[in-house]
């Protein structure tokens, strides 16, 4: 299946708003290549359609989805547990550090596997519960 994506560039560091259409595979490569650099963001969607779309911002081992039903709605997946809720975790959002709570991180493992479900069958309300921000 086809996804369109952007994401920090593995040349700068920076968040480059500049879409891709690929495969899966590339988004693949193009993820661990950030993986291996400890962090990064990334936006996707299925090619064809603006929404929903999922964005994934991670650092070291910590990860935060959100997905955008609309251009007016979003919503945070609650975590996995492992991190205390009242702990706080920045990771990267575009370009900068955004604080989350607990309550909302994930293990990279976790949201990387969600993010290729949700590439595989188009269906974010699947991945788990989902907290309007």
């Amino acid at each position: 299946m086809g996804v369109t994506w952007a994401a920090t560039a593995l040349e700068s560091g920076r968040y480059s708003a500049v879409e891709r259409s690929s495969g899966a595979r590339e988004l693949a490569e193009h993820f661990n290549g950030l993986w291996s650099r400890g962090q990064g963001y990334l936006e996707v969607r299925l090619s064809g359609s603006e929404f929903p779309r999922l964005t994934l911002g991670f650092q070291g081992d910590q990860a935060v989805i959100h997905l955008f039903d609309d251009a007016e709605r979003s919503s945070l997946l609650v975590g996995d547990g492992i991190t205390p809720a009242d702990a706080v975790v920045d990771v990267p959002i575009m370009d900068d550090l955004a604080v989350f709570s607990g309550d909302f991180v994930l293990t990279v493992d976790r949201a990387w596997a969600l993010v290729r479900n949700f590439i595989q069958t188009g269906a974010p309300g699947e991945l788990g519960e989902w907290c309007e921000s």
